[in-house]
């Protein structure tokens, strides 16, 4: 079979030679023109006055639209909750946002005359923080949502010991390589094909499809691959696409867009900044009793997805603990600031950080070594215990995992020698953790876990696949060839591996939630199978055999004796009139979920894994390093070990980056400062530990999924975890053991130095 190989990327040679074609790479038309929006300057403000007169004056400017010029919807919200506007109306929300849209016939004539119109504002006052919006009460449900399981209050009041803390958890710019970008190309009959960088293909059509006035079937769009998109394309590629949409069907040329990379941070949603606010009881031994998480999630000034963002930071307040009387109440805030999105975790790595902070500061106060306390609060894989949310963990495998990572990473014997390195090294202290991830896979919006697929088998054998899922770089396209070919006994290069477009799969949900490989895997295999029975049983009838002996395999097709290659089957399938064309669907079971209540099963199984990682300080500058990092992960039965390997690499550093270098700051007027690669650090090649041990831990899924897999496109990501809390352990050495460290992320220098300053006081 082709799965379970470590097979390359598909366009792995496309990658490293530069030929891989992204949005701005296919060839336009001469006549097509270039889009650029004008943004505000004002973080909160009424439009006084709008002089655009310079703006279409400009060298090759062509029109210059505002929301008024707008033939339809002026809405690119992913959400049917609240209108999103493409172009400020009235009032500006956030410094950055799009107010007008100019159309030229160059990139370089569009921004030019973006950046030269003349607003003025009646100005308010601008919410940017967490507390500004706390203390105008600017918050976007009536209440906060509540989860709750047992009696915390009580717990917490018959506690022996009770530890209260707050936490500071800073946002992440996307950092795509490629940035957002769209082209429209208008046709016949007033329909539109859009080419979008998006992680969501069939939200795109519905919103040009408004754009545009026309039903959804004027729109087809298309997805050949992003590069990267990490939730940054799942919804904020929707203004680019609907702006050359309206662009394309005002002017009957092809329209195209794209951000240049300051514009694209200025615009464009970050990951969901946070406080956390915590209360645990336990017992002398560092057993949690009872536990109260506040959290306060920043959403920027409109919806976006932050309600199901907050909702799965609060699905992840327990991460691999049991927690038995546990209150969590969420506060989802609106400030004057870029709308935060979807950004890899979405929601969960904020959840799962506030309770790995809970655990450290519970091994602080108990005297213990934070791994023991963490275990000590496992779930406990013998028994049927309940999260938060009420679902039954019926797959931990936690307790052995990390026994396992305990062994190969060397864990006892390396804190002993970072202790006595440490007694011996005034300025350079050494740090080490290990941290679990039990992470759930499926989206929580139920009805987004469904996928489609369309798979044709040509007379001479080859194959043509086509699913929902859009390609980013992760080889989810790779990994579901790997299915067709598996599924058909044939090597992977029968089959042909196909732009995502929304006129062949219908309906699709956003490649997103780990959820690419689930759905469109199974899709395909639906498929697949589908024509590979219609085969064997046309063959049966013809040999007298049943059709359930039928075998695919090695390129061979075997059937009552006889030996046919897979070509030469399917052109007498084909010869004998036989259907070799199929759709195939798929929809997650098991699923039942109330948001609301926050009861229910809201996802399929949990991935689970585990990182130790050592660190170095400098505690005269805050400089630091990762010196080590040793990782076990759960892919279950590994579709290809070489992908996996890569996602859980790339998922690790990501995660250590947002929790220890990336860090994003607005000035007093809500202007993002850190907008370019100048002034926002990223982690380099030169981040990456020197020693990077990564296996993967094992075991099948005990659920029915593709090939008996696990979902591994966001669980890597929280693996980072250990590397805050590793430098929270190095800041502790600093200290006589009798003040917490309270590191907040990022930690940069300067917070590893004010908390070096704390312990010291």
């Amino acid at each position: 079979m082709s799965v379970h190989k470590p097979l390359p990327h598909d366009t792995a040679p496309l990658h490293v030679t530069g030929s891989a074609r992204y949005v701005d790479d296919i060839p336009t038309p001469a006549n097509a023109v270039h889009l650029a929006f004008g943004l505000s300057t004002c973080a909160h403000g009424e439009i006084k006055n709008m002089d655009l007169s310079q703006v279409r004056a400009a060298d090759g400017v062509i029109a210059v639209l505002t929301a008024a010029d707008l033939p339809h919807h002026n809405d690119v919200s992913p959400t049917p909750l609240e209108v999103e506007p493409m172009l400020a109306e009235r009032e500006v929300k956030y410094l950055g946002q799009p107010v007008f849209l100019v159309i030229a016939e160059s990139h370089l004539q569009a921004r030019k005359a973006a950046k030269i119109g003349q607003i003025t504002y009646n100005e308010k006052p601008a919410l940017l923080t967490i507390e500004d919006a706390l203390a105008a009460g600017e918050i976007f449900e009536d209440a906060p949502r509540h989860y709750t399981k047992g009696d915390a209050e009580s717990a917490l009041t018959a506690a022996p010991k009770v530890i209260e803390g707050s936490m500071n958890i800073g946002g992440q710019e996307h950092f795509y390589l490629e940035g957002q970008a769209a082209l429209a190309l208008p046709q016949e009959g007033g329909d539109m094909v859009v080419h979008s960088s998006s992680q969501h293909p069939t939200e795109i059509q519905h919103k040009v499809a408004e754009a545009i006035g026309v039903p959804m079937h004027g729109v087809r769009v298309e997805v050949r691959r992003m590069g990267g998109g990490f939730g940054g394309k799942e919804s904020q590629g929707n203004a680019l696409a609907c702006s050359c949409a309206v662009a394309a069907q005002l002017t009957g040329r092809p329209a195209k867009m794209r951000y240049d990379r300051d514009d694209d941070m200025v615009i464009t949603g970050k990951r969901h900044d946070f406080r956390i606010d915590y209360k645990v009881g336990v017992t002398e031994e560092g057993r949690i009793l009872g536990l109260a998480f506040e959290q306060y999630c920043r959403c920027g000034w409109s919806l976006d997805l932050s309600l199901p963002v907050a909702d799965r930071a609060m699905l992840h307040a327990d991460n691999a603990y049991h927690l038995e009387h546990v209150s969590i109440r969420s506060h989802r805030l609106r400030t004057n600031t870029q709308s935060n999105t979807a950004f890899r975790g979405f929601g969960g790595p904020q959840g799962m950080v506030g309770i790995e902070r809970v655990l450290d500061h519970i091994a602080h106060a108990v005297g213990r070594d934070p791994l023991e306390v963490r275990r000590l609060n496992y779930y406990d894989a013998g028994s049927p215990q309940t999260t938060p949310y009420h679902m039954v963990v019926e797959d931990f495998v936690l307790d052995e995992l990390t026994d396992a990572l305990v062994v190969s990473a060397d864990y006892t014997a390396r804190r002993d020698a970072i202790a006595e390195w440490n007694a011996q090294n005034p300025l350079l202290k050494r740090g080490i953790a290990l941290t679990p991830v039990k992470f759930g896979i499926s989206f929580t919006l139920t009805h987004l876990n469904q996928a489609g697929a369309l798979v044709h088998v040509y007379q001479d054998g080859s194959i043509h696949m086509n699913h929902g899922g859009t390609e980013m770089g992760q080889g989810l396209f790779q990994k579901v060839a790997q299915v067709a070919a598996s599924r058909f006994g044939v090597t992977l290069d029968k089959v042909k591996i196909t732009a995502t477009d929304t006129g062949k799969v219908p309906n699709t949900s956003a490649t997103a939630a780990s959820s690419g490989s689930d759905l469109n895997g199974m899709a395909v295999k639906a498929a697949c199978d589908t024509i590979r029975d219609r085969i064997a049983a046309f063959l049966a009838e013809e040999h007298q055999a049943d059709p359930a002996t039928v075998r695919f395999e090695a390129g061979r097709v075997l059937v009552g004796g006889a030996d046919y290659s897979f070509e030469d089957a399917v052109h007498k399938a084909y010869m004998g009139r036989v259907s070799l064309s199929a759709t195939g669907f798929y929809k997650t079971p098991k699923i039942v979920w109330d948001r609301i209540k926050g009861t229910g099963r809201p996802f399929f199984y949990f991935a689970y894994g585990a990182a130790v990682t050592e660190v170095v300080i400098d505690t005269l500058t805050g400089e630091n390093r990762i010196l080590r990092a040793d990782i076990l992960h759960d892919c279950g039965t590994s579709l290809n070990p070489a992908l996996d390997i890569g996602q859980i690499e790339g998922g690790y550093v990501q995660g250590a980056g947002w929790l220890t270098m990336e860090e994003l700051v607005w000035d007093d007027r809500g202007a993002l400062r850190t907008h370019a690669p100048s002034t926002y650090k990223i982690p380099a090649a030169g981040d990456t530990p020197p020693i990077f041990n990564v296996a993967l831990w094992d075991g099948a899924n005990r659920e029915d999924t593709i090939y008996r897999s696990k979902a591994v496109g966001e669980p890597p990501l929280m693996l980072g975890i250990s590397a805050l809390m590793a430098l929270g352990d190095a800041v502790a050495a600093c200290g006589d053991g009798t003040v917490y460290p309270a590191l907040d992320a990022p930690a940069t220098p300067e917070r590893i130095l004010w908390a070096i300053d704390r312990v010291q006081a």
